[in-house]
C-alpha cells in the first residue's frame, strides 16, 4: 500500500470514531494536507474557523503567511505535508486541552509514522511540547534538535505559530529570521547526507 493510500485510510478511521472528543462540534475533520512523500511534515495546533469549513489546515491567513515564510527557507507549500495535533475545531478556537491533544495523539503518530519525514517543523507550543516537552518556545525557536520519534532519529525544529506572527511584529520578525535559518540548515543537513554515501556508491552525471 502506498503512502497516500495508507493515509486515506487513517483518514476514514478518524472519520468513523466517534469518540474524538471535538467531533461534536466541529463541521470537517481536517486531516492534512499535502505531498504524501515529503521528507518534512509541519504540525501545528487544531483547525481554526476556515480549516473547518473547508477542512484542511493552514488556508486562513496564517495559511498565507506560512506559505510566504516556506518561500524565505526556499520551499512550496507542495514539498511539504502540514497536519495538527487536534484535527476538528477547538470551541470558539480555544486552546486543545490536554485530554483533547492526548485523544487525537495516535492518530498523529500514525500520520508521523505513514510519512516517515527526516524533519518535524513544530508551528508552535502545542505541537512543540510532543517532542521537547518542558521548553519554553522563546528559547528554542528556529534551533534544531535531534530527538527519537518512533525508533527513528528526527531533525525536530521549533517555529512560533503563524497566527502568534499575525499577532505580534516582534515574533514575525523572530520567525522570518527563523525560516531564512531553515534555510541552510536544510542545505546543511543536504551535506551530511552526502557525506555518508560511500564515493563508489555515488553517480556523477558530468
Amino acid at each position: 500500500m502506498s503512502k497516500f493510500e495508507e493515509l486515506h485510510k487513517l483518514m476514514s478511521e478518524m472519520e468513523k470514531d466517534d469518540g474524538l472528543p471535538l467531533k461534536k462540534g466541529a463541521t470537517k475533520l481536517v486531516f492534512g494536507t499535502g505531498n504524501t512523500n515529503a521528507e518534512i511534515l509541519c504540525i501545528g495546533e487544531g483547525p481554526g474557523f476556515n480549516e473547518d469549513r473547508i477542512g484542511e489546515p493552514f488556508v486562513g491567513q496564517a495559511g498565507k503567511l506560512l506559505d510566504k515564510l516556506f518561500v524565505l527557507a526556499g520551499l512550496e507549500r507542495k514539498q511539504v505535508f502540514i497536519t495538527n495535533v487536534v484535527h476538528h475545531r477547538p470551541p470558539e478556537n480555544r486552546d486543545p486541552l490536554p485530554e483533547e491533544i492526548s485523544a487525537y495523539g495516535k492518530y498523529l503518530d500514525k500520520i508521523i509514522e505513514i510519512i516517515n519525514p527526516k524533519v518535524i517543523i513544530t508551528l508552535g507550543r502545542y505541537s512543540m511540547a510532543k517532542f521537547l516537552p518542558n521548553v519554553f518556545i522563546s528559547a528554542v525557536h528556529g534551533k534544531r534538535y535531534e530527538v527519537l520519534v518512533g525508533g527513528h532519529m528526527t531533525t525536530i525544529i521549533p517555529m512560533y505559530h503563524p497566527a502568534a506572527s499575525l499577532r505580534n511584529g516582534v515574533v514575525l520578525e523572530a520567525e522570518k529570521n527563523d525560516f531564512l535559518q531553515l534555510k541552510e540548515i536544510l542545505s546543511r543537513m543536504e551535506e551530511e547526507e552526502k557525506k555518508k554515501v560511500p564515493e563508489s556508491e555515488q553517480m556523477s552525471f558530468v
